[in-house]
Order: C-alpha cells, then sequence, then structure tokens
C-alpha cells in the first residue's frame, strides 16, 4: 500500500507507473483505492462509477477498470456534503458529520472488493487517501491505517519533497502513528525530487536513522506526469500561454471530470486555459466550455456569482462558440428542475438560456460506455455517460452525435452553442480532428491514445530508474 504524507504527493500517479512496471515484468497485477474522493470519474466494465485515477492505474496494469478497484467513492455535492459511492453504485448522501456512522457498512464493502480482486492477482497495488498522519481521523478509518490493519497489508510511505520539510514530513508521521500502525510501515521513498538526488542523500538517511524504516529511493520530478489525466482538481493549472484557436474552460466549484481537455491541451496550433474564479470569461477567446458538475445547479448559482453569464452572453455576441458538456450542457438550457431534490434541495432554476432545451433531474442515474458518430462529419466517437437528468427541447432537433439508435445532444439554430452528455469525446483523434477542423484548426494529429500508453512506459521506465523495485515487491510478498 503506499500512503503520503499528505494530499497531492504523487500516490495515484506513482501507484500508475508501479502498476506498468510490475506488469511488463509478468505479473498480474491490480490497482485498488479502498476510499476516493473525487468528482472525476470513470465508467467501469461492470457499469459502475470509481474514481478516474484507479481506471488510469487500470490501463497502466493492462485490465478493464472494475467497482473492486473503488469500492467508495465520494463525489462532493457541498461544502459538507457528499453522495456516498458503493461498489460502483450510489447509496446515500451524508453530512460530513454523519459519514462516520456509514464507515462500518463501507468497511465491509472495502474487504469484500478486496477479496475478490486479490483472489485473480499476483500483486495488488493499494492507494491511501490524504494521509495517516491525520490520527484525528482514525477511528474507523477505511482508506489508510484502517484498511492496511484490517487488510493486514504492508505500507510504503510516500513524501512529497517538492512542498519541503519531506523529512519531518516522514519523521513527524511517524511520530504521531500509533505502534501498531507504524509497524505495518515497512519504508519509506521520497518523490518530486528536482535536481540531483545525490544531494539529498543527507536527508535519506537522516530519515532511515530517524525513523528505522529502510528507504525504497528517490524519485526525481516526472515531467511527464503533465501528460497523464489529472485526478484532483487542484492539478488543473491556469495555462493559456500560446497562441492558435484559444480554448477556455470555466473552472466550477464542482467540477466533475475535467480530463475531458487534456487531449485538446496536446495538440499543437490550440491554447487551452482554465478561467478560475475571480476572473473574467478573455474577451479573445475563441471557445468557451462549460464542463460537467456534481452539482449542476449550485455550480449555475457559482457561474452567476463569478459573473461568467455576462461573459458568455457578450462572447456569442462577438461570434464566439460554446460547449457544455454533462451538467455544463444542462446549465446552458432555459430551465433546470430537481423536483425530487436529487441533487440538493428540491426546487427549479433558470438556466443560462443559450440552448433552447429544458432539463428534469431524475433518480436513476445513467452509467454507460458509448461509441457512435459525429453527425457533422461522420467521424466515430466514444465515450461515456455518467449523469443524472432527462434534456428534451427544440434545438434537441440539431443533434451532435448518434449513439446506435439514439440522437444525443443539441445545436443551437446558429450552430455556435452546443451540449452534449457524452465525456471523454475528445480522445479519440478523428473526432477531435473533426472538431477542430470545424473550428479552423487543420492538420491537428496528435494520437492521444498511443501519447498516453507512452507516457506511462515512461513512467514505468522513471521508476525502474530510481526505486528499489525489487525490495519493494518482496516487502509486499512478506506481508505483515
Amino acid at each position: 500500500m503506499i500512503q503520503g504524507t499528505g494530499s497531492n504527493v504523487g500516490k495515484s500517479v506513482l501507484v500508475a507507473g508501479l502498476a506498468r512496471a510490475f506488469a511488463r515484468r509478468g505479473l498480474k497485477v491490480r490497482p485498488f483505492k479502498p476510499q476516493n474522493m473525487s468528482n472525476n470519474a470513470a465508467v467501469a466494465v461492470d457499469g459502475g462509477e470509481i474514481g478516474r485515477a484507479q481506471a488510469l492505474q487500470a490501463r497502466a496494469a493492462g485490465v478493464p477498470p472494475t467497482v473492486d478497484m473503488n469500492p467508495v467513492l465520494l463525489k462532493p455535492e457541498t461544502e459538507t456534503g457528499a453522495q456516498v459511492v458503493l461498489q460502483g453504485r450510489r447509496v446515500a448522501q451524508v453530512k460530513a458529520r454523519d459519514y462516520a456512522a456509514l464507515k462500518p457498512r463501507l468497511l465491509t464493502g472495502v474487504l469484500e472488493s478486496f477479496g475478490r480482486l486479490s483472489a485473480g492477482a499476483d500483486l495488488v497495488l493499494v492507494e491511501g487517501a490524504g494521509s495517516p498522519a491525520e490520527v484525528n481521523l482514525r477511528a474507523g478509518d477505511i482508506a489508510n491505517m484502517g484498511f492496511a490493519a484490517a487488510a493486514r497489508v504492508p505500507v510504503v510511505l510516500a513524501g512529497d519533497i517538492d512542498r519541503g520539510g519531506v523529512i519531518a514530513q516522514i519523521v513527524g508521521t511517524q511520530a504521531v502513528l500509533d505502534a501498531a500502525d507504524a509497524a505495518l510501515v515497512k519504508g519509506f521513498l521520497i518523490n518530486k525530487f528536482r535536481g540531483d538526488p545525490r544531494l539529498f542523500d543527507e536527508g535519506y538517511r537522516l530519515i532511515g536513522a530517524r525513523t528505522g524504516w529502510p528507504g525504497f529511493g528517490v524519485v526525481p520530478w516526472f515531467a511527464g506526469a503533465a501528460r497523464l489525466p489529472a485526478e484532483d482538481a487542484a492539478d488543473i493549472r491556469p495555462d493559456g500561454a500560446g497562441g492558435g484557436l484559444k480554448i477556455v474552460c470555466l473552472q466550477l466549484s464542482r467540477i466533475a471530470n475535467f480530463d475531458d481537455l487534456d487531449p485538446l491541451k496536446l495538440e499543437p496550433g490550440v491554447t487551452v486555459a482554465m478561467v478560475r474564479p475571480g476572473h473574467a470569461i478573455p474577451g479573445d477567446a475563441d471557445v468557451v466550455i462549460v464542463p460537467g458538475s456534481k452539482s449542476t445547479r449550485g455550480d449555475l448559482d457559482f457561474l452567476r456569482g463569478q459573473g461568467w453569464d455576462v461573459d458568455l452572453a457578450a462572447h456569442r455576441r462577438r461570434g464566439g462558440r460554446v460547449l457544455g458538456i454533462c451538467g455544463g450542457y444542462q446549465m446552458l438550457g432555459r430551465t433546470i428542475a430537481d423536483p425530487e431534490g436529487i441533487e440538493g434541495p428540491a426546487g427549479f432554476s433558470e438556466g443560462l438560456g443559450l440552448l433552447d432545451v429544458e432539463t428534469v433531474m431524475t433518480p436513476e442515474k445513467r452509467l454507460t460506455r458509448v461509441s457512435g458518430r459525429h453527425l457533422a462529419s461522420g467521424a466515430p466517437v466514444e465515450g461515456y455517460e455518467i449523469h443524472i437528468g432527462r434534456t428534451e427541447g427544440p434545438d434537441r432537433a440539431r443533434p451532435l452525435f448518434r449513439i446506435g439508435d439514439e440522437e444525443e445532444g443539441a445545436h443551437s439554430a446558429d450552430g455556435r452553442v452546443a451540449g452534449a452528455y457524452l465525456h471523454g469525446l475528445f480522445t479519440g483523434d478523428a473526432f477531435r480532428r473533426a472538431w477542430l477542423a470545424g473550428l479552423g484548426v487543420e492538420g491537428a494529429g496528435v494520437a492521444y491514445e498511443a501519447e498516453v500508453e507512452a507516457t506511462l512506459d515512461a513512467l514505468a521506465d522513471h521508476l525502474e530508474a530510481h526505486l528499489d523495485l525489487d525490495g519493494m515487491l518482496a516487502t509486499a510478498r512478506a506481508g505483515v
């Protein structure tokens, strides 16, 4: 189990790289994260939803993603509440203060999933969440030491030297753990080192001497991580430097599945920028993307609070284009009704009115992988749907896609505003090129899937060069 000294220390990327490295050695590798908190979700092959980081890790291991790889997914809807997904299906909406009461039930599901996953694997790579140093959360924990103790899994602690104080991160974590939990830690590693790793030799030795834990290596900064789908909204960078077609995306407060943008960022002749809260939509933007959201009506209020509704209206008057994806598609319509309070308080919201459609939230969540074609170009398209709500209206007579026997999405009469429920639509090279060609970008040529595979291989090479993988594998085999 890879645990971290804090959030965003690189656990997800480390597990992905280790999965690829050990899978290349011929092992049957499976990723596992007992509990994830993220609105960036993927649809698993068995029909439920899991964190997108685990989907990437499954890809690195060369296996399809399943719900057992992330049995508990928490999807924040407000500052104090979240939707709870257990083994791929929504089971509750809880306030943070009430979550502890659910944990015994959730731990049972976590251990069931871990058992099934382990039965078909040579090696399970477990990713922790946050930090075990948050000992105030230890009672009932299912994400870090609580899981490691229940499943008898050895732990490697990862520290992030880029944020500073890595010696205190690791030594301090040991200091606050109780003896039984500290005994589960079988070593440490240092992540994100910039420069010559030998410069940290003395610090590395000091950590080993203070903790008694062996070190598994110092991992230099891996720049290629930026080319992999990001797991955390904290990883979103403003970007925006450069020329060509300028696409901007609104960073909503409950933004979901923002990795929809990743393939566009790699295209030459395209600049992708995030518009952060408190900033106006740039006047020179060619396309504005309103992304998915875990709280559509709440984020619609948030959008208006930033003044982005006014900016979007001005953008369209200037001839700019707008694309809404999933929750963003719903926001672009005339109305959003949630009579049963599926996403929050029951109620009704006026939409942005840029598409002549209306949405009604429904209890059933649509979770499916889909394939079809782009009606304007005939290009094939693949992706997934992960949403609640039904959207209808006159602009649906101008759909974007045909998915099987159904038409999906909507266009405004002037063709400048569009929306659809399809996530992951830009990963397909043919559709992405056709869409960009329609915006005047000719010759777009990134082979996105091949790019991700090459980056995973490079990451595995990087970890092979700088970590004692043989020692880590022996630790896993020895158990606790």
